[in-house]
């Protein structure tokens, strides 16, 4: 059964850091782009992070780059996504998705069920 599962999510300061992680089962992360999506109260959901599966570029949104790192080891089957400096607008549910590329989130056939981030004093 093919599987994707975040944690690391919950309640952080303006400032703080959090690292997400997504672990992977029933398939090889070895030829799948893996993205980090996320999806605040009221709003669409909004890509953050890509990496790709052949060439190791990593891709970030204007509104996280600089602060947000993501990384892999397809070995352990897991992504993460380290967030740093982390401000309420980042509050959102997050969630790793599986695809073909780095694209759209139309590209991404599995998701996991999403882990709550929440930036707040």
């Amino acid at each position: 059964q093919l599987q994707l599962v975040e944690s690391g999510g919950g309640l952080v300061q303006p400032g703080g850091s959090l690292r997400l992680t997504c672990a992977a089962s029933g398939f090889s992360l070895d030829y799948y782009a893996i993205g980090w999506f996320r999806q605040a109260p009221g709003k669409e959901r909004e890509g953050v992070s890509c990496s790709s599966s052949d060439d190791g570029i990593t891709y970030y949104a204007d509104s996280v780059k600089g602060r947000f790192t993501i990384s892999r080891d397809n070995a352990k089957s897991t992504v993460w996504l380290q967030m740093n400096s982390l401000k309420p607008e980042d509050t959102a549910v997050y969630y790793c998705a599986a695809g073909s590329r780095c694209a759209t989130s139309s590209q991404f056939e599995y998701w996991g069920q999403g882990t709550l981030v929440t930036v707040s004093e």
